[in-house]
């Protein structure tokens, strides 16, 4: 955590990945996040992974450094707290983080009512409020059939990663500090919208996938080739699988001379009357000339002897591991590393290493990484510090159900 945001005031109100890792990326660079919970937990409270007992690991990891208070909001009485703690009138406040339906007693025109500078904003699924998720996503813009080879047919090929729901949370975060300076500015307040849809289809155009699509139609499903470039998956004459690209010149020129290839690629450069080190997309179009010389060379070496010759020489490559075997055997991912804390509580009754922001600014020095908290945890702290509440005020709350804490 560094404390760059320090004072700024953050509520989320939000389940899943997005928003929370949104305020999450807030939190962990110094600002305040108090999210409302309903009593017993969020849809995400229980998502797997999850322990013996349980308790989610991922939603203590997302919800890293937060206070939680505990709102019953389904009540009138709930809902007008929540509002309350929403529409606050501190200057540094007045940020509402959420991924809840923009129609509602949550909706920006209901909200701003209270606080005409107030900041929402809302991660959606689809642009026009049809519910989605990151794997609905991927499956309509055409991914998994990008994904796989044509050994799968016509068949899609999902896969693990929610690259959509990371990208729209940190893109959320960004664009909540955008509006935040605007507010500095300008004094006015706005809603900002963020559909995971609109995100993934733009970061295709980004990438030109679309510029390709509409002139030369649907990419071919090339499987662990890297496409438009030199790149595969090898194996080793011990047996360990390797994954070795080539993009740049540099990167190409070392990759043959730790093979001892340069020859036999140089042939084939004359006979076809191309140059390989010029053009990274010519090794891809002939990627079936070149794979199986290079697939020979690494099948006579070790791993070891591969790992000094790529070293030498520069070659970008990697291992294949698992995440255990990561985190054991690759110090450069290793949980003693810089972005992680060594032993951090946990609401699940665990303490284990949990990461920081990933960025490192040379200016100044982390502070600890902060647990998730216990839902509910800081409901008596909260009302007090931000609405000013009286202790018997707070108490008849919790006496008529209408807020819970868990310490």
């Amino acid at each position: 955590m560094y404390p760059l945001l320090s004072g700024l005031k953050v509520v989320e109100c939000a389940s899943f990945i997005a928003g929370p890792s949104c305020a999450l990326h807030m939190q962990q660079l110094g600002a305040e996040v108090i999210r409302i919970d309903p009593i017993g937990g969020g849809p995400d409270f229980k998502r797997w992974p999850i322990t013996e007992q349980g308790n989610s690991l991922y939603w203590e990891g997302l919800n890293k450094g937060k206070q939680s208070v505990a709102i019953d909001l389904s009540s009138p009485e709930g809902r007008e707290l929540a509002i309350r703690l929403i529409t606050a009138p501190d200057p540094n406040g007045g940020i509402f983080v959420t991924n809840f339906p923009a129609k509602g007693f949550l909706s920006h025109d209901a909200l701003r009512k209270h606080r005409e500078d107030l900041i929402t904003v809302r991660v959606m699924g689809w642009r026009d409020g049809e519910t989605a998720v990151d794997y609905t996503v991927n499956a309509a813009i055409g991914v998994p059939y990008m994904t796989g080879s044509s050994a799968n047919g016509d068949q899609p090929v999902n896969h693990v990663l929610p690259a959509w729901d990371l990208m729209t949370g940190a893109y959320a975060a960004f664009a909540t500090l955008a509006a935040e300076r605007h507010r500095r500015l300008t004094g006015q307040g706005q809603e900002v919208t963020i559909p995971l849809s609109d995100v993934a289809i733009a970061s295709l155009g980004h990438m030109g996938n679309i510029a390709e699509v509409l002139a030369e139609g649907d990419r071919p499903r090339v499987g662990n080739a890297l496409y438009g470039a030199f790149g595969r998956d090898f194996t080793t004459a011990d047996q360990r699988v390797v994954m070795i690209t080539a993009i740049t010149s540099r990167q190409w020129n070392g990759l043959l001379q730790s093979l001892d290839l340069v020859d036999a690629v140089a042939a084939v450069e004359a006979e076809l009357s191309v140059s390989f080190k010029r053009d990274e997309g010519l090794r891809y179009t002939h990627r079936d000339r070149l794979f199986p010389l290079v697939e020979a060379a690494v099948a006579q070496a070790t791993f070891d002897d591969l790992k000094s010759r790529f070293a030498k020489n520069g070659v970008c490559w990697a291992p294949y591991r698992t995440l255990s075997d990561a985190l054991l055997n690759e110090p450069r991912l290793s949980v003693d590393g810089p972005i992680f804390d060594a032993n951090v509580s946990h609401p699940s009754g665990r303490s284990y290493p949990a990461p920081g922001a990933a960025a490192s600014f040379s200016a100044m020095d982390r502070t600890p990484v902060q647990g998730a908290p216990r839902m509910g945890a800081h409901t008596e702290q909260v009302l007090a510090e931000q609405l000013g509440m009286s202790s018997s005020e707070i108490a008849a709350l919790f006496d008529a159900g209408t807020v819970a804490s868990e310490k």
